[in-house]
């Protein structure tokens, strides 16, 4: 038996890894003509690491990236109001901490390691049409195997050939995240890796990641630089090294199941980002179903499965965290639960989307 993915994000170079691993012949087949090197998303959740760990390469995840043992909420007028420790995880997981790491880093490692275990990654192979077991690409090339596993992205090829809804909304504001070359946590003490900062009018996401800062605000009127310092004022204009706006959606794909193409990602679902969700629930997608397509399960109860999850977990934990970035009336509720071991834990454990794993299905 043999394997078409398309795509070589993480979801896809996942799902490549776990069948060269396995021993089944596989190629994946990436439009683009060289490895994406953008940063894009940025955080690996505990579930997440051990299935990196399970293929080896979690290693060098780990020394390329920056762990993050507690992640912060904050106002953005009244400064921290509660700290969440993940050590709380320790008896659920071995990995109880995030990892800071751009997505392109963890790309290259899982390139090296498919191509080690004697799988095929081709570039400059855009997917325009499916037909059955068989792929064309925008050359004109035709590629057959037994499955197709589709990770190419939110505008796939592959679920449009097939004609699968992509159902859900788009959000009313536009996003904008910029990396910036200053030192965050010299100019608001106290500042954890990761912090949600709550404001009505003007919420915001600051991520610590290896190379840079990473500001997350909803695009809004204004020059950007005068935006950033009124978060935090250096006494000069920030140090911006790139920014880019851009529209989010909250889709899921009616099947991720379609004869013998399986969906995986942001093909099969897309959300926003407040909660670091989409790659990891996509790399989960990718791990499982590769795993079933060696024996491991059915293909069809696993993507059913995850279909579930994106629905009930994906989609619902990211809505909330962009609903309550927005609120006021939460404060009290986050510090009682950062006060309960207990309650941060069951948090937690749904919030980094480990009950979506262990939960019955």
């Amino acid at each position: 038996m043999s394997v078409l993915v398309a795509g070589a994000g993480p979801v896809g170079l996942s799902a490549a890894l776990v069948l060269a691993v396995g021993g089944m012949p596989v190629t994946v087949l990436e439009a683009g003509d060289e490895p994406a090197a953008e940063s894009r998303a940025s955080t690996f959740h505990p579930p997440t690491l051990e299935m990196l760990a399970d293929l080896g390469v979690l290693g060098e995840l780990l020394e390329r990236g920056l762990v993050a043992r507690t992640f912060q909420y904050r106002d953005r007028r009244g400064g921290p109001i509660a700290t969440l420790d993940l050590g709380v995880l320790a008896a659920d997981t071995p990995y109880p901490f995030r990892v800071q790491c751009e997505q392109n880093k963890l790309c290259a490692i899982l390139l090296e390691h498919v191509r080690r275990h004697g799988g095929e990654v081709l570039f400059g192979r855009e997917v325009r049409e499916v037909d059955d077991r068989t792929v064309t690409t925008a050359t004109g090339e035709r590629h057959t195997a037994d499955w197709i596993i589709a990770a190419d992205g939110a505008h796939s090829a592959v679920r449009r050939a097939l004609g699968i809804g992509f159902e859900g909304l788009t959000y009313p504001e536009t996003f904008l995240v910029a990396s910036v070359e200053e030192d965050l946590a010299a100019l608001l003490p106290g500042l954890a890796p990761i912090n949600y900062v709550f404001d009505p009018e003007e919420w915001l996401v600051l991520l610590r990641t290896p190379d840079h800062w990473r500001v997350l605000l909803p695009d809004g009127p204004g020059e950007l630089r005068d935006r950033l310092r009124a978060v935090a004022d250096p006494g000069r204009e920030w140090k911006i090294r790139h920014a880019t706006p851009y529209r989010v959606h909250q889709r899921v794909a009616t099947r991720f199941l379609a004869g013998r193409v399986l969906l995986a990602g942001d093909a099969a679902h897309v959300n926003n980002p407040l909660g670091g969700l989409g790659m990891n629930s996509g790399i989960h997608d990718a791990v499982l179903m590769a795993g079933a397509l060696l024996g491991r399960d059915s293909p069809g109860r696993v993507a059913a499965r995850r279909r579930a999850v994106a629905l009930e977990h994906v989609q619902a934990i990211s809505h909330r965290n962009w609903a309550r970035m927005r609120s006021p009336d939460v404060h009290d509720e986050l510090r009682a639960l950062a006060a309960d071991p207990v309650a941060a834990r069951e948090h937690l454990l749904r919030a980094c989307l480990i009950s979506s794993l262990r939960e019955p299905g």
